[in-house]
């Protein structure tokens, strides 16, 4: 799939529409499966290079529509990106936050078991999703920081891009983004702007990390997830790498793509769901 493959993914119209802020881009998308629950719920997270330019939300309606139709929620999240107002560092991060730990106040309502739950996002959504999952390892002193997080267990990352600072090039040359415009600037209180911001620093975070990249992935190549991987291991966490043969960044959450039975069964594993 090329980009233009991927912008012109559609699914159903969400179940609901949470506000958890008073921003455009401060809401959640709720997909509820038909029956009585309680549903497995995943926390999705769009990419688009941490920019409006490249779609979002939209295009994860497609995979949400299939999970729906599997049995499972889908908590579909939006938050501002680092070229709308308020994003960036560290609203973006605060948003993520925020959004994720409404489904502790939503889960009794819609019937969802925030007790089976995986976080999957995409590309630079596999950033802020690795990030949702290891953000009790915050330091106090961080804006981001907020007390109970939600646990997310287990993070499913599709091509993404979580260690801000080896990554840096690979990002640049990717998403044409700086580490400025993504982790804020140093300052005598916060001189290391990846303490708070990328999850390769918050390791070991007792999380287990599944890197799924497309063979042909130029934007997030597979010797990211492997170089990810190892250093997680090395901390003590539990990572594994797929490689999705033939497919892109974008074959990766499609589920009209050939690579959606590998993607699919690793989020319905992680949710216990497979016999």
């Amino acid at each position: 799939m090329s980009l233009q493959d991927y912008l012109a993914l559609m699914g159903p119209e969400p179940d609901r529409h949470i506000a958890y802020g008073p921003a455009p881009s401060q809401f959640v998308e709720l997909f509820q499966p038909a029956g009585d629950g309680p549903f497995p719920v995943v926390v999705l997270i769009h990419g688009g290079c941490w920019t409006v330019e490249f779609g979002g939300i939209a295009q994860m309606r497609n995979m949400a529509g299939a999970l729906k139709a599997q049995g499972i929620a889908v908590w579909n999240v939006e938050y501002r990106r680092h070229d709308e107002a308020g994003g960036g560092y560290p609203g973006t991060y605060q948003d993520i936050a925020t959004a994720v730990d409404r489904l502790k106040a939503e889960a009794p309502a819609h019937r969802l078991d925030i007790g089976r739950i995986v976080a999957v996002g995409h590309s630079a959504g596999g950033h802020l999703a690795q990030w949702a999952a290891s953000r009790h390892r915050l330091p106090s002193w961080s804006p981001a920081w907020t007390p109970d997080p939600l646990p997310l267990p287990t993070v499913i990352s599709l091509g993404g891009l979580a260690d801000l600072r080896h990554q840096a090039a690979l990002i640049q040359s990717s998403c044409e983004r700086s580490t400025t415009q993504l982790a804020g600037t140093p300052t005598a209180a916060r001189p290391d702007v990846f303490a708070d911001t990328s999850p390769a620093e918050l390791l070991p975070a007792g999380v287990r990390t599944i890197l799924i990249h497309g063979e042909y992935d130029v934007v997030s190549p597979p010797s990211t997830g492997t170089a990810y991987a190892a250093r997680a291991q090395v901390a003590g966490d539990q990572a594994e790498v797929i490689v999705l043969p033939r497919a892109s960044h974008y074959d990766e959450v499609a589920a009209t793509s050939p690579a959606w039975a590998i993607v699919g069964r690793e989020i319905r594993r992680a949710l216990d769901m497979l016999k």
